[in-house]
């Protein structure tokens, strides 16, 4: 579970039931008016019943409504330290709002994006993907849309140091690849509600193989989860202007920076030489 209960929400809300999801919309909606609200008051506002709203915060991990409720106080009061940085006295952004506002907004959304995916994200499980990926000897990268740009961007680092690594975005090539790996090499997977289908099926492919399976997703219990070795689990929550492909992409990015240069600690020596290499190949095609 995210130490940040809203980013809990987010995250397990797809697979909760019908009634949770009621509630949970709710809270995501008003959390600031959840600390005014008795079980009883928030059972009504949800239409469900006080019963209903015990489970909610049991399947959530806590013991209970207090225990949920002050947990969701501290959040806010480390949002409001947040958006005091950055000079803003509301994160989401207004239709009248200016290009000074909409900037702030947005950073303020991006550094709390990275700030909670680093504070929540398993170092364990980091560090396993990062053994596998420095011994490769071929790393797939999946992932379509935003999410396949993220695959982009780690499969230019590792090349640039010398690992072989392929993006794929389109689904037939993406499976015909899974198909050839086998357990020398490594499948990364990349979709933020973790049920982008070409996504997971191409992770399932590459699994049958043998291979090393990671998913990069922030929905811990989605299909492309269950489906990973590892999971590597990102931090962002949509508003009214940031849809997914927006939240997703500044979590997701940061992920394979942290997974870029823990590799890169691995193999420095050789990292080293080949960034210099591959440097010095493309030095005469800049203007002096």
């Amino acid at each position: 579970m995210s130490s940040s209960v809203l980013t809990t929400l987010h995250q397990r809300m797809p697979a909760m039931t019908p009634t949770e999801q009621r509630v949970a919309a709710h809270v995501v909606a008003s959390p600031a008016e959840i600390q005014a609200l008795t079980i009883t008051d928030l059972a009504q506002a949800a239409g469900v019943s006080t019963s209903s709203i015990a489970r909610f915060c049991r399947t959530l991990g806590f013991e209970g409504y207090p225990d949920f409720r002050m947990s969701l106080a501290a959040d806010l009061a480390r949002e409001a330290q947040s958006r005091e940085r950055f000079q803003i006295s509301d994160g989401d952004v207004d239709p009248a709002d200016g290009a000074a506002d909409v900037v702030s907004k947005i950073a303020y959304h991006e550094a709390a994006t990275i700030e909670q995916t680093a504070r929540d994200l398993d170092l364990v499980a980091l560090d396993a993907v990062v053994d596998r990926v420095a011994t490769a000897r071929r790393i797939d990268l999946y992932g379509t849309a935003s999410s396949g740009l993220a695959g982009q961007d780690l499969h230019l680092k590792l090349h640039r140091i010398g690992l072989f690594s392929q993006a794929w975005t389109d689904q037939h090539l993406a499976l015909t690849s899974a198909s050839l790996l086998s357990p020398a090499d490594v499948a990364i997977a990349f979709s933020h509600s973790g049920r982008t289908l070409e996504v997971v099926q191409a992770l399932a492919v590459a699994r049958g193989t043998g291979a090393t399976t990671v998913a990069i997703t922030n929905v811990p219990d989605s299909p492309l989860a269950a489906g990973a070795d590892i999971v590597l689990t990102t931090s962002a929550n949509e508003t009214k202007y940031r849809s997914g492909a927006m939240s997703s992409r500044i979590a997701q990015l940061a992920v394979v920076d942290f997974i870029f240069v823990r590799v890169s600690q691995r193999l420095y020596d050789r990292m080293a030489t080949n960034l210099r290499l591959t440097f010095d190949a493309v030095r005469g095609h800049r203007i002096d």
